[in-house]
């Protein structure tokens, strides 16, 4: 009965797999469409062995998925308008060798906007060894290249940063951000201004641990009806609990219950938090362009 049961949902899941691979309607397929490569990251020769793939198929299948298959599910496997992203799709998670991934490329799906592209199987095969590696690297972040960050204009991003993002209000070229960019290298930058608190120490960095720990960490001010007060830095909200460590690192915990205690959080990074919601890719481009030249 255990084993029928175990048949059972591993029907049901293989079922949900090809639903999402196959559930949604893609745009017809632009086979002559080659897109403009990723340039934040690429399998490394890592993933290719980690994955067990062999290279000479991997490398054909980067240019099979970019002609045949990247104008709906982007040049990266991880979907486009209408088309389901492939690198978290379970069919190709739990695929063998191709067994459930080849189908569905042999064949197509016409009804949902996937046509039967008439590739020959070892075609199949190249394209089946690509997405094994992507999958791979999705799993194992360390296998990752980093490509160049440094594709935007920096013209532009010196306007964004002095005029349309409002970021001269707090930081100046010449300011606390001088030399900023002989202390990163260009992806460490990136993914600094981006997300500060959250950025990776990476590369050629040599800035000093106190440039990210302290300075960023939110802090808190709780104020009991009693009138009686606790700030310090801010070790975990939400709706029921807030706690903190104060200046003599002790901590404190407290039960919310609407509006009491009152609490107060001053987090130095939240414009960083509430631009996040309005850049474009463009902006992220141009201003790391822009800041890579403050040496």
């Amino acid at each position: 009965m255990r084993h029928s049961t175990l048949r059972r949902w591993q029907a049901l899941l293989l079922v949900s797999a090809v639903t999402s691979i196959l559930g949604q309607e893609p745009p017809p397929a632009d086979i002559n469409h080659t897109p403009r490569p990723a340039n934040i990251n690429t399998p490394s020769a890592a993933a290719i062995a980690g994955s067990k793939q062999d290279p000479a198929a991997y490398e054909r299948g980067t240019k099979m998925f970019a002609t045949y298959c990247a104008g709906c599910h982007g040049a990266s496997g991880r979907g486009g308008p209408g088309a389901p992203d492939l690198i978290r799709s379970l069919l190709v998670l739990d695929d063998e060798k191709g067994i459930l991934i080849a189908p569905v490329i042999r064949e197509g799906r016409p009804d949902k906007g996937m046509p039967r592209l008439g590739l020959s199987e070892g075609q199949i095969s190249d394209i089946v060894a690509w997405l094994h590696v992507q999958t791979y690297s999705a799993g194992h972040r360390t296998t990752y290249l980093f490509k160049d960050v440094v594709t935007g204009d920096p013209k532009k991003g010196e306007t964004y940063f002095k005029t349309t993002g409002g970021c001269s209000s707090c930081h100046s070229a010449t300011g606390d951000l001088a030399g900023i960019a002989s202390k990163y290298d260009p992806f460490a930058l990136q993914a600094r201004w981006l997300q500060p608190r959250n950025a990776r120490r990476t590369g050629n960095n040599r800035a000093s641990a106190s440039d990210t720990t302290d300075k960023m960490k939110p802090t808190v001010t709780v104020t009991l009806p009693s009138g009686q007060s606790f700030s310090g830095t801010l070790d975990r909200i939400d709706d029921f609990t807030v706690s903190l460590r104060d200046d003599h690192n002790q901590f404190h915990s407290f039960t919310r219950d609407g509006d009491s205690p009152k609490v107060v959080v001053h987090d130095p990074l939240s414009a960083h938090t509430q631009l996040l919601r309005k850049y474009t890719d463009a902006d992220i481009h141009n201003v790391t362009a822009y800041l890579v030249t403050l040496k």
